[in-house]
């Protein structure tokens, strides 16, 4: 894995923190419709490129 990748999956890393947080915060208050979803298909795709940079 090269730097670049390692940068890459730092930067991930630091998305999903804020994206579950943001998703949890969603859930308690679900005032805006679709916005769990969003964040969930969101996260989905990180976790996705991460285990794709991984294998690589």
């Amino acid at each position: 894995m090269d730097g670049k990748a390692k940068k890459r999956l730092e930067v991930i890393r630091q998305k999903l923190l804020l994206l579950k947080q943001r998703l949890a915060g969603a859930k308690r208050q679900d005032d805006e419709p679709g916005e769990v979803k969003r964040y969930e298909q969101e996260i989905a795709a990180l976790e996705a490129e991460a285990a794709k940079l991984r294998s690589a």
